[in-house]
């Protein structure tokens, strides 16, 4: 196949005609329909944009304007992508690795159906029968458990990690996050009446400690108005634990950690469910238990049952478990909390639902799929998006994995470069093209990184003995100081049980990982990374005023977007909009603080600079540092003020290892740091861990990509399959040593790898 094996006017191409969102510079290419197209380039280079801001963009966008007006108020409001013209669009279904909703009542059963397909079976052939499918849903009041309402778990406040008791209400007593004096709530603590607030917490009679802590909701009056009270206790569960955890603020999360002990529910030991349902057996075991069974032994267990009542429901759930296995996923269990899983993991479960799909002629749009996958894996998720492909519909995958690139039907790759310096189309065509061409992909696509010619020596160890989180087997190994260290293993064999379950609680230990960061729409790397402080000083400096004028969150924001650039318009039954602010025209300053200049620059047009264009703008001082920082992560690309709500998980993780770079001597824990990263890209981030390392830092990564295996100085292989099949340390040793020494899929994939020859990989 070649780029030109369709003619451009066929039905069997989307055709994309100018496409500028983001750093796209107007191109246009076809796309061939019903095959399986990768799309590769840096990251920054624009696939994103050209995949999911632009065709799968406009693809929802139609889709959604074919409901009522009513209907599409419940919807999210979806702007035109810029792009000229696009034609030949099939419906695209986005299956994307971000989390799967803060919401603690979600977990892998309800996510993929199985739970519900398993609720109608026991409700069917349970014995005894105890009511509808309902009966046996922790979500509802028919199933629940009454004590912990379906939650599994109970708290409890230890109120002494609420208040200082050695001291008064006026003196700061209460600890808890925004009870500061003179603020609102302790306005209304302080101004109640029913105790003193200059006496000491010790020095108070029970009935006043009473109303202090557990009094519930009534009337007082604060100044000339009447507010309504609660005791300490009754506040603090009403706005934290009603919360899920993962929706707090930082220093509120940090709290709860410290003030709430949470427990298994005595009732239902976990279970979630009343005691009626739990009653209820099939072949001796109840719901619950099938539920914390691993996924692949339910799968046999599911497929022992031969009941004709319930056949059909049978092959179904049947179907969706076997999926669930193939996909890599048979060590999860059905009540695992959708929470806990990683980004890949959640894309994979969200997959399941679309194997058995009987919808054909979709269009799939994945973002890197074999995200969290051991090279073991990747060979498992290529069957399935071949099986998506040959159902009749057309695969979309941005992707850096040479083995997804080599089974590709298409390949379409972007760049040259990065943000500015990207957004073209530098081939497109077949993988053997591709591999003829000059790109910085076709390069790089059978590049290998070797060996190390000689190893670090550590300088001392931090031990983790009897670790036992998750299904770690009582787990004891040392993990070498000063050098570079790789723990690898399948998906679920255990790695960041070890790792994230037991280091953290070392001194000087620096953890980095692709978890979302938490903050608004405001917020971007200027912002987060403290950059912006040095540049509104500069500014102020320059121009002889106040600091403050140059930020959008303070008196320098342009009044009618309020410093955001944009204008949310609520339009009642129709979607909302959002519009850019016709006052400063998505500036975000009024046009006052726009007249002041750094350089022949106002505020506004530094904070579009990417860190690259930003470095040779600051040419010095502490600005300049940081912007350093952020292009030795990988980060150059990057604008200053691009939302931080916008950055992949990967982009997330560097940039807060580019915060954490000028802390000395500390314990750098990264989490799978290749993720999103161009092959090009993995080589910048070794050396990158190497100036860590070399100037006094240990580096531990979890990763699964054999350049960074083969890079390491020493090795710690877990496994040696999934869930019960894992927790175990198979290898601890150099990477030269496991390839000579060890037989684990790690081993083996490495020595292929490394000598891409059968005989020496099977050795």
């Amino acid at each position: 196949m070649t780029g030109e094996w369709l003619a451009a006017d066929s039905h069997d191409v989307i055709q994309v005609r100018g496409a500028r969102e983001n750093n796209l510079t107007g191109i246009s290419l076809d796309i061939p329909k019903r095959r399986f197209t990768v799309f590769t380039g840096l990251s920054g280079s624009g696939k994103s944009s050209l995949v999911f801001g632009t065709i799968a963009a406009e693809s929802q966008r139609l889709i959604n304007e074919t409901y009522t007006a009513f209907v599409q108020s419940f919807m999210p409001s979806l702007g035109r992508p810029d792009v000229d013209a696009l034609h030949n669009l099939s419906a695209a279904i986005v299956v994307d690795q971000e989390r799967m909703g803060a919401n603690s009542r979600s977990t892998v059963g309800t996510a993929t159906d199985a739970y519900t397909m398993l609720r109608i079976i026991y409700s069917r052939l349970g014995t005894p029968h105890v009511g509808t499918s309902t009966a046996f849903s922790f979500n509802t009041a028919d199933g629940m458990c009454p004590a912990c309402e379906g939650l599994g778990e109970v708290s409890d406040i230890d109120v002494h990690q609420l208040v200082d008791v050695g001291r008064s209400l006026n003196d700061g007593a209460v600890t808890v996050p925004g009870f500061d004096v003179g603020g609102w709530y302790w306005q209304v603590l302080a101004s109640s009446g029913f105790f003193d607030p200059a006496a000491k917490l010790s020095d108070l009679t029970p009935a006043e400690w009473d109303a202090l802590m557990y009094k519930p909701a009534t009337s007082v009056k604060v100044g000339g108005s009447t507010m309504t009270y609660e005791g300490l206790v009754v506040k603090v569960r009403r706005l934290l634990l009603s919360k899920d955890r993962d929706s707090m603020r930082p220093q509120a999360r940090a709290f709860v950690d410290k003030a709430v002990a949470f427990a298994t529910c005595p009732d239902c030991k976990g279970a979630r469910l009343n005691a009626a349902a739990l009653s209820s057996t099939i072949r001796g075991r109840n719901i619950a238990e099938c539920s914390a069974m691993q996924i692949n032994e339910l799968a046999r267990f599911v497929g022992d049952l031969d009941e004709p009542s319930a056949a059909p429901l049978l092959a179904t759930l049947r179907g969706t478990l076997d999926n669930l296995v193939e996909i890599g996923l048979g060590y999860l269990s059905l009540d695992r909390p959708s929470l806990t899983l990683s980004g890949g993991e959640s894309q994979r479960v969200k997959m399941v639902r679309h194997l058995g799909s009987s919808l054909t002629d979709v269009t799939y749009v994945f973002d890197e799929p074999t995200a969290g996958l051991h090279p073991h894996d990747v060979q498992r998720m290529n069957t399935l998006l071949r099986l998506l492909r040959d159902k009749g519909n057309t695969l979309l995958v941005v992707e850096h994995k040479p083995e997804v690139i080599a089974i590709a039907d298409h390949v379409v790759d972007l760049g040259p470069g990065a943000g500015p310096a990207g957004g073209q189309v530098c081939y497109t065509g077949d993988v053997a093209g591709l591999r003829r061409s000059d790109t910085l992909t076709g390069r790089y696509l059978d590049h290998r990184v070797t060996l190390r010619e000689k190893f670090r020596e550590p300088r001392g160890h931090l031990s983790i003995t009897g670790a036992t989180l998750h299904n770690l087997k009582d787990v004891s190994v040392e993990i070498p100081l000063g050098v570079l260290t790789v723990v690898t293993g399948v998906a679920g064999s255990g790695k960041s049980s070890l790792i994230h379950g037991s280091l953290p609680r070392f001194d000087g230990v620096v953890v980095a990982d692709q978890s979302p960061i938490r903050g608004s729409r405001r917020s971007n790397p200027a912002t987060y990374t403290g950059l912006l402080d040095p540049i509104r000083t500069a500014f102020a400096k320059a121009n002889g005023v106040k600091p403050s004028l140059f930020s959008a969150n303070s008196e320098g924001a342009c009044p009618g977007c309020k410093g955001l650039g944009l204008v949310y318009t609520d339009l009642a039954m129709m979607a909302g909009v959002a519009s850019v602010c016709e006052e400063c025209e998505g500036k975000r300053f009024t046009p006052q603080v726009l007249t002041h200049t750094l350089n022949g620059k106002n505020i506004s047009e530094v904070l579009l600079m990417s860190v690259t264009e930003a470095r040779e703008f600051f040419s010095s001082g502490p600005a300049r540092v940081i912007l350093n920082r952020l292009a030795d992560v990988g980060l150059g690309y990057l604008s200053l003020g691009q939302p931080l709500t916008t950055l992949s998980g990967g982009e997330r993780q560097r940039l807060k290892l580019a915060i954490h770079m000028a802390e000395k001597s500390a314990i750098y824990v990264l989490d799978e740091p290749t993720t999103g990263l161009h092959l090009a890209d993995v080589d910048r981030l070794l050396a990158l861990l190497d100036r860590l390392v070399d100037t006094g830092n240990t580096v531990i990564v979890i990763e699964h990509h054999q350049a960074v295996m083969s890079h390491a100085d020493w090795i710690i292989d877990m496994g040696p399959g999934a869930g019960q099949d894992g927790g175990q340390v198979i290898f601890t040793g150099t990477p030269a040593a496991l390839i000579a020494e060890a037989d684990s899929l790690t081993a083996q994939h490495l020595r292929l790898y490394l000598a891409p020859d059968p005989v020496l990989a099977n050795r």
